[in-house]
């Protein structure tokens, strides 16, 4: 349901929750998140240009979260890289559809429960949760 993307960027910040006070080289953080160097490098400009995260260039340099586990949630994350879309309107364009139809009305309503859902859960409270399994992170 989600796009590559977006699990990428969720995986890579909250490696980066899990150790806050330290920056992150790219090169670990694929290591740890499982994702291509390559790759990551365009999640992680998306995070910079979103705000959700500081990069420092340099020895000692790397990412850094830049607003706090208790303010980002799953869903600022995947806005950030693959921003969910909402249907507003007929995807169709058909003139004749002035409100959604019963199909594109069902789709809206479910990705408005995802859009709910996501902006419910915070890194903070995925940190605090009481598995013995790191979210999304080999440590």
């Amino acid at each position: 349901m989600l796009p590559k993307i977006a699990e990428y960027a969720l995986r890579a910040v909250a490696c980066m929750a899990n150790k806050p006070e330290f920056p992150l080289s790219a090169d670990l953080l694929a290591e740890q998140t499982k994702v291509p160097r390559r790759y990551l490098h365009k999640v992680l400009q998306d995070l910079v240009r979103a705000e959700l995260v500081h990069s420092r260039s340099g020895p000692g340099g790397g990412y850094t979260l830049a607003v706090a586990v208790k303010k980002i949630s799953i869903l600022d994350v995947v806005n950030a890289v693959a921003p969910l879309v909402r249907i507003r309107e007929c995807p169709l364009g058909l003139k004749s559809h002035t409100s959604l139809c019963p199909l594109h009305k069902e789709l809206d309503r479910a990705y408005a429960a995802t859009e709910k859902a996501f902006a419910g859960v915070t890194l903070e409270q995925l940190l605090k949760s009481s598995s013995k399994i790191v979210a999304l992170c080999e440590v």
